[in-house]
């Protein structure tokens, strides 16, 4: 996880950490503000307690530090895009951080600075009673939700690449609602308290001289500074905007021409990749993997000029090569036209309905189990097909229900038999859901065999496989009708390791990586080398007698080390 989280360039992790630090002050700001819904006390005690870390002198470096590089990279973002158009929660989110700063500077202007230049003491009491009755509170009021949801977002953007993240949004939703929610309560309780004080001549004289109000010269060299630090960051702001339209009809000036097969003819700037030109001119393109090269969805043909373009990476490469390109075929995503081209998309949106996320594929590193019934066509030979789907029906109930109370879900049936999957936040966790599906599964054949026995009936054999691997799990279909399910190598694997079942005359087969990932280790005499049809790489694996007795398989095994 800590690769996933912390991919990308030092300007990408930069941006992280700033985040990080602006985020967590926000929250305890958050809280601070909150605790005047409990007393007064209880804020200035938070308050004391935020200020000992913020206001030293290294407190001050990385917070301050943080802002001003969070902001840095974001405008020098915009300054060296190629093209503004974005997704709309990404475009929402630089419009929330660019609204930000505004509002902030001022909150700065009349805290901190006012207590390091006129000694004020900027508890949040007089931060309140300051704002209260006019729009300043409106204001503060917007600043508070425009940075918690900012943050939010950029937290969802950097955490959603986790397994365990999809699990805990529901919760952490809540949270992030009652955050902003107990501040503003916390703001109108002690907003309203201290307007009554200062209804009051005598406490309005005893507070004005606890804070050290600032005079009105002192206000007016407030104002200034605000206003000062608010029109630097326009002019900021404005620098970014001259430089983005700079580069742009520079690029312009070196543009290339695309024509596309039953499409328009655009000319875009050198340097995009052809999928991001599709993207800047509205020309629909799919593209699952987001364009990063991990699926060939994006592929066009090269109708005119692919002599003129530069040779593919091996990455690139090998991705055509998985799906038996031709010559002339090329990853949009990969490419960057210098010279002018004609192209034909092999996949294009045909302007149904948007499908869902999960169509799009999500790779995930799962736990499988591939059961088969032995012998079902001798078994119900000369039977009736009701005979036949009443028997596997009850097989099915007997069996299935061991697997799904493990964690596992059926992803498919498949005649005598069936593919079953254990989606958990972990490999580990997975795994051990599939090894407790296995064993119970053995269980529930016993007691359906002692059933049949019971009524002279001939029992049942089965197989089964368990495995580990990378598999895509995603709504495959036509548009109206496409279940959720999973493909990969790995379930060819399961596949095949099922099959060898029966010619070692097991009831199931444990594969290595599996039992790598469920912790178990052991010597490789115990495992059993398998090369399997398809399958480039022989996969090792446990071969148990009785499912039943899988427990007791894995006794000699040791934990900790790895099985290879």
């Amino acid at each position: 996880m800590a690769n996933v989280l912390w991919q990308g360039s030092w300007l990408v992790r930069a941006r992280i950490i700033s985040g990080l630090i602006l985020f967590a002050y926000a929250l305890f700001h958050f809280l601070n503000i909150g605790m005047g819904l409990i007393s007064v006390e209880a804020m200035d005690a938070f308050q004391a307690g935020r200020h000992a870390i913020t206001r030293n002198p290294i407190g001050s470096t990385l917070l301050y530090g943080a802002f001003l590089i969070h902001i840095g990279i974001a405008l020098y973002d915009l300054a060296t895009r190629r093209t503004v158009r974005m997704s709309w929660p990404h475009a929402l989110q630089v419009i929330l951080g660019l609204l930000i700063p505004l509002q902030l500077l001022s909150h700065l202007a009349f805290t901190r600075f006012a207590h390091e230049v006129f000694d004020v003491n900027d508890k949040m009491s007089y931060l309140i009673v300051l704002m209260w009755n006019n729009p300043s509170v409106w204001y503060q009021s917007l600043l508070l939700l425009l940075v918690w949801v900012h943050g939010c977002m950029g937290l969802h953007f950097w955490l959603r690449l986790t397994h365990w993240w999809q699990h805990a949004v529901p919760y952490l939703i809540g949270l992030a609602v009652l955050v902003p929610a107990f501040a503003f309560a916390g703001l109108l309780t002690e907003g309203r308290n201290m307007w009554a004080a200062f209804g009051d001549p005598e406490l309005r004289d005893i507070a004005i001289e606890y804070f050290n109000w600032p005079d009105e010269a002192a206000f007016q060299q407030l104002f200034a500074a605000k206003n000062l630090a608010q029109n630097i960051f326009w002019a900021l702001l404005a620098v970014t905007a001259i430089v983005y339209l700079t580069r742009k009809l520079l690029r312009r000036r070196r543009s290339v021409k695309v024509s596309y097969v039953d499409g328009p003819e655009i000319t875009s700037e050198r340097g995009m990749t052809l999928l991001e030109m599709s993207r800047a001119n509205n020309i629909p393109h799919t593209a699952l993997c987001g364009g990063k090269g991990r699926c060939t969805t994006c592929r066009v043909v090269i109708e005119e000029g692919a002599d003129l373009l530069h040779p593919p990476s091996e990455a690139e490469a090998r991705s055509l090569q998985a799906v038996g390109a031709t010559a002339n075929t090329r990853l949009a995503c990969q490419i960057r036209p210098v010279d002018p081209l004609t192209v034909h998309r092999v996949f294009r949106p045909q302007g149904g309905r948007t499908r869902a996320h999960a169509s799009q594929g999500q790779e995930r590193q799962l736990a499988i189990l591939f059961l088969d019934m032995r012998g079902f066509t001798s078994r119900t030979a000369g039977q009736l097909p009701y005979d036949v789907v009443f028997f596997l029906n009850r097989f099915f109930d007997a069996i299935v229900p061991a697997v799904t109370e493990a964690g596992g879900n059926v992803d498919k049936y498949m005649g005598d038999g069936f593919l079953a999957v254990f989606e958990s936040a972990t490999a580990e966790d997975s795994a051990r859901a599939g090894l407790r599906a296995a064993e119970g599964a053995g269980k529930a054949l016993e007691a359906f065999n002692q059933s049949l026995a019971d009524h002279n009936d001939r029992t049942v054999q089965i197989g089964m496989a368990l495995h580990l691997g990378n598999v895509v799990l995603g709504e495959i279909g036509t548009t109206e009708n496409a279940p959720r399910t999973i493909i990969g190598d790995a379930v060819n694997a399961t596949s095949r390791l099922q099959a060898e079942t029966k010619r070692m005359g097991v009831e199931l087969i444990v594969s290595a990586p599996l039992l790598n990932a469920a912790g178990y280790s052991g010597d490789d005499i115990a495992l059993h080398p398998f090369k399997l049809r398809g399958v480039s790489e022989p996969i090792r694996g446990l071969p148990v007698v009785t499912a039943s007795q899988l427990t007791i398989a894995l006794a000699p095994l040791k934990k900790g080390a790895y099985l290879g």
